[in-house]
């Protein structure tokens, strides 16, 4: 465990030094919940104009409107996502390539392929609701089995975004190209050394602690003010950390892509040996 954890140091702070290079990378994470913000809107608004969340009649099964609207909502969400995802991937491309990228790069760069985006978010949200209905209808054996499923979708299309960055490909041909480099590669051990994860649940989990314990101390003092100032910068704080963990998840991916299809190639900002420890063969 202290292995991998410190090999999970060492992929963030090769991270950190792509996305120090470009900070306002970080604005591409923001401006995903912004629009993802803007699609729960879209829907949450009309259903309660037209009372929808009032109304007492609530179905034991959705009906054929409740699923399409259901899978419109995920459609979105999903595009909203992968979109900005991949103009942070591309963008880290960028700088790899020792270019100097920009938002504006991005942004173009997920705009070019924005209807291989759509069609994989189609891919994608299809896989999640049925899913979900699944787990909905079988017990907590079938729950768990599910749920396996969903990590196992997850891995294989870990590495899509950055397919769909570089190769003229779409959506399907995307998938099983993610599957492939997976299995062919580092599959079993991509859980134990994609770290990043690991150092930002500690991360969150110190910023919380510090946050409720200043918290308590404001409430001591019986200033609300106080107390609500704690609370704002709590969640700035933690927004903040979300956005960096997004931007660094995105350089992640972009270089094991990298290095996954050039092995032995040297990832900008990336150590060597941290590369080969995260590519270890099956």
């Amino acid at each position: 465990m202290a292995g991998r954890f410190s090999r999970s140091l060492e992929l963030a702070r090769a991270s950190w030094s792509v996305v120090r290079a470009d900070k306002e990378l970080m604005l591409l994470p923001v401006m995903s919940v912004i629009a993802l913000m803007v699609v729960i809107g879209s829907f949450v608004v009309p259903v309660a104009v037209l009372g929808g969340f009032l109304d007492g009649t609530a179905r034991a099964e959705p009906g054929p409107v409740e699923w399409v609207v259901a899978l419109a909502f995920y459609v979105l969400a999903y595009f909203v996502g992968i979109f900005f995802n991949t103009a942070l991937v591309g963008a880290a491309m960028i700088r790899m390539d020792g270019g100097n990228p920009t938002v504006g790069d991005g942004l173009r760069i997920a705009w070019h392929r924005v209807g291989r985006i759509f069609g994989y978010a189609c891919i994608a949200a299809t896989v999640g609701l049925v899913l979900r209905a699944i787990e909905e209808r079988v017990g907590w054996v079938g729950r768990l089995i599910v749920k396996l499923i969903g990590v196992g979708w997850t891995l294989a299309s870990f590495l899509v975004v950055p397919v769909l960055v570089t190769r003229d490909v779409g959506p399907v041909d995307a998938v099983k190209e993610s599957a492939g480099l997976l299995r062919q590669t580092w599959g079993e051990n991509i859980i134990g050394n994609v770290g990043l994860g690991m150092v930002f649940a500690v991360a969150y989990l110190v910023v919380i602690a510090g946050f409720v314990g200043l918290l308590v101390l404001a409430a001591q003092t019986n200033a609300p003010a106080l107390a609500a100032i704690v609370v704002l910068a709590g969640v700035v704080t933690v927004l903040v950390i979300a956005a960096l963990q997004a931007t660094m998840q995105g350089v992640y991916a972009a270089a094991l892509y990298r290095y996954a299809t050039q092995p032995g190639s040297a990832v900008p900002g990336f150590p060597v040996e941290v590369m080969q420890a995260a590519f270890r063969g099956k």
